[in-house]
């Protein structure tokens, strides 16, 4: 039995599941600028899923600009994922 509450998000794992990197690539897909790589990931039932992502990010210029952000998809039910928030850390 899980302690994490009904409708609380997850705390941070590095164990990133199958369902979660077939959203964020779907998100994702068509995004250019930034390199966005995930390193961790946290979960949220709603109608549907959250997604919280901790990623390395490395702009796509001549001298590549490095950092972190956290980046938010929702994948609604029977629907594609899509990016909700980008928040650089």
């Amino acid at each position: 039995m899980s302690d994490q509450l009904l409708g609380a998000p997850s705390p941070y794992t590095c164990d990133i599941s199958s369902e979660a990197k077939e959203a964020f690539e779907q998100a994702m897909h068509n995004f250019v600028g930034v390199k966005y790589a995930p390193v961790a990931v946290s979960t949220q039932v709603v109608s549907g899923m959250l997604y919280k992502f901790f990623c390395n990010t490395e702009a796509v210029t001549a001298l590549p600009v490095r950092g972190a952000a956290i980046v938010t998809i929702y994948a609604p039910p029977g629907g594609p994922a899509h990016i909700t928030h980008i928040q650089p850390v």
